[in-house]
């Protein structure tokens, strides 16, 4: 694909999923537009085994961008990085198309595996704020991450994740549009969990007072 090719489809992707992008000219000053560029050049590098070479263009994108995509990793055609500062892609990470990273998400490995140690994003996939995907592993397509989790498992496609170790709050069978980038309005499951402890409290409660007049009830009849 060439460098032309590139720019325009980098462009076509800002577009549609900034509401902030007021001009084209301002998709230049985008860190998603140029990490992009220094990652397709360096990955071409990187699979004709010129590393060296690959990893200084690679660099030269963490400097100007703070976001670091190792030259290895496999990128598929519309990546959206949001602001982008602090991400970071893997050298065996699989990225799928039309996926959308906020700042801070980590596509990462555990440190202790070899060969396939960092994790495949299917298509579609939304990852919010600050989110950390650790390990060899596949997002399912459709899927979103919210901000703060730390996913260390599989999770199925058409699906919602939340939480610290992360966990699936939320699976149907529809897809999420590409232009779904909604962080807010995803389940809590601690709150859920919250509820209902309160719930078994207030049960509990009513029950005592219930056996405490019980008691009472019986003592005043002797």
């Amino acid at each position: 694909m060439g460098i032309i090719k590139n720019i325009k489809e980098e462009i076509q992707v800002i577009k549609e999923r900034d509401p902030a992008l007021h001009s084209n000219m301002e998709v230049l000053l985008y860190p998603s537009f140029k990490v992009m560029l220094h990652y397709r050049l360096a990955h071409k590098l990187y699979l004709n085994k010129h590393y060296f070479l690959a990893r200084w263009i690679s660099q030269r994108g963490v400097r100007k961008t703070g976001i670091e995509i190792h030259p290895g990793a496999t990128i598929g055609k519309g990546l959206f990085i949001d602001h982008g500062s602090g991400v970071i892609i893997g050298e065996t990470a699989i990225v799928g198309d039309n996926v959308t990273l906020y700042q801070g998400v980590t596509l990462g490995g555990t440190g202790k595996e070899t060969g396939k140690r960092h994790p495949t994003i299917e298509d579609n996939v939304m990852i919010s704020a600050g989110a950390k995907i650790i390990g060899s592993f596949t997002v399912g397509e459709n899927s979103k991450i919210g901000a703060g989790s730390v996913v260390i498992k599989e999770v199925p496609p058409n699906s919602t994740v939340v939480g610290v170790p992360g966990q699936v709050v939320k699976r149907n069978n529809q897809s999420t549009p590409r232009t779904d980038m909604n962080q807010v309005d995803l389940p809590d499951p601690v709150q859920v969990e919250i509820a209902e402890l309160t719930k078994s409290n207030d049960m509990l409660c009513r029950r005592i007072l219930e056996l405490e007049n019980e008691i009472e009830n019986m003592k005043n009849k002797k």
